[in-house]
């Protein structure tokens, strides 16, 4: 073999790893979820259609604060400031908790409930199954799956309880961002 031939060799060998290194699928959404950090969005309520909590108020999400690790988006139903959407990411899993807290910036007595996901998912869906702690906290959540997708148009968080009625779906317009919201109950500006 020719020295030619050992350095064609050696380049390939030191070149592979980084040729068989392609991004995950929760790398691609985590990343394309940070690239709208600092701007805040108007969605819609779409399930349940007739909802006294969530129906006719303005719905509105605010990519907050972005880390390498953590990503906080406080979503705001009317006046009621008390919800922010936790994603953090761990070796390319996806975990979502959801932070709860009174006007006066103390945490709910249900609060940090969520799932981690059971695999990387997909660069435009993420779900996230009831965990234990959740389970435990609130039994009645135990069957709770939440996702979360991701495309150029839109962002929707969706929740469906499995084994009963219960659904709740919330789609964000992407394509037109809103003057960012005062800070949540419990953050400082």
């Amino acid at each position: 073999m020719t020295l030619k031939q050992h350095l064609y060799i050696i380049t390939f060998l030191f070149a592979l790893p980084l040729i068989a290194q392609e991004t995950s699928p929760s790398e691609v959404f985590w990343n394309n979820l940070k690239s709208h950090c600092g701007k805040a969005y108007e969605g819609s309520l779409a399930l349940p259609e007739e909802d006294e909590n969530f129906g006719g108020k303005k719905l509105v999400m605010h990519v907050r604060a972005c880390s390498d690790n953590e990503i906080k988006i406080p979503f705001y139903v009317g006046d009621d400031k008390s919800r922010t959407w936790v994603l953090t990411k761990n070796d390319g899993i996806l975990t979502l908790k959801h932070d709860h807290r009174h006007e006066d910036g103390t945490e709910d007595d249900v609060n940090f409930y969520g799932g981690t996901a059971s695999n990387a998912g997909k660069a435009d869906i993420q779900f996230f199954s009831a965990d234990v702690a959740t389970q435990k906290m609130i039994p009645g959540a135990a069957t709770n799956v939440w996702w979360i997708t991701l495309n150029d148009t839109t962002f929707t968080y969706n929740l469906r309880r499995l084994g009963t009625d219960r659904v709740f779906k919330v789609v964000m317009d992407i394509t037109k961002p809103i003057e960012e919201p005062e800070a949540p109950w419990g953050w400082e500006d």
